[in-house]
């Protein structure tokens, strides 16, 4: 995840914020159960990928990549481990994901990626290999999870999807940064930046987070997003015609504060769903 520059609360009248300047926008209704009945009813449902590909190893290689789409490193000072030959960090268990962050004791040197931290441990990210692309063919997604995500000072879980050709876009659906506030955020550009804050009771027992995200012009989506079914507010961005990678990963520290846990540090996930309507 980025550092936030402008925030949107999830209030009855949110503010959204752009280029330095603020204004106060009327929320628009979340999208009822009956609409996207209605979408589904209108257009042919697919389901893209599901909680049977944690059922298997086989089944989860068809269908994720180990690790973040350009390596092991990211924004955090955990290093991603993990293949086909490897399941220390990201294992399976009854149809549960288990991504492990443990601290290590030795130098390991600096992350190649931006703010280019130290390491302090070794931890696990996946991402799909199909990617979510909203276009006139599939004008509506929906992708979500189940999780139970840790909240000690230091831990950085995150489901989210970001560019496969640049960043941004980026969409968050669920980032916890060492606190029990979940951050659903979508970046248009580095400092067009939307963010609905929620804090979720328990967040260490079983939450779903999900985004549908619709077409709603030649350039722009609506996403909505959603704690267990509880719509939490929208972010407009030009999302359209441009490839998302899917990732859930565990990274530590950075924006989610030091000195992170010695302790081994786990995120769980199951029941993943990705679908799409199809128009043609």
């Amino acid at each position: 995840m980025k550092i936030l520059i402008t925030v949107l609360l999830a209030l009855s009248t949110p503010f959204l914020s752009s280029c330095g300047k603020q204004w106060q926008e009327k929320a628009p209704a979340a999208v009822s159960a009956k609409a996207i009945a209605a979408a589904e009813a209108a257009e042919t449902w697919e389901t893209v990928l599901d909680g049977n590909s944690f059922a298997s190893y086989t089944a989860f290689e068809a269908a994720w990549n180990y690790l973040y789409p350009w390596g092991s490193d990211h924004n955090g000072t955990a290093r991603m481990y993990g293949s086909s030959t490897d399941h220390n960090h990201i294992y399976l268990n009854n149809g549960v994901l288990t991504i492990k962050a443990a601290k290590i004791t030795w130098d390991e040197g600096t992350s190649s990626s931006s703010p280019y931290l130290a390491i302090h441990y070794h931890s696990g990210a996946i991402n799909t290999k199909e990617h979510v692309l909203v276009n006139d063919q599939f004008p509506n997604w929906e992708v979500k999870c189940d999780f139970q995500v840790p909240t000690v000072t230091g831990s950085w879980p995150a489901f989210w999807l970001t560019g496969v050709n640049s960043w941004p876009p980026e969409s968050d659906i669920m980032e916890f940064k060492g606190s029990a506030v979940n951050w659903q955020n979508t970046f248009r550009t580095s400092s067009d930046v939307s963010s609905t804050l929620t804090t979720v009771s328990s967040p260490g027992s079983w939450h779903t987070y999900r985004a549908w995200i619709t077409k709603v012009s030649d350039t722009n989506v609506d996403i909505h997003y959603y704690i267990d079914g509880v719509w939490k507010g929208v972010h407009n961005a030009n999302f359209v015609g441009k490839p998302l990678y899917v990732i859930i990963n565990m990274q530590m520290e950075g924006s989610s504060g030091t000195p992170g846990p010695t302790a081994d540090t786990y995120l769980y996930a199951k029941n993943i769903y990705i679908g799409r309507t199809r128009t043609y």
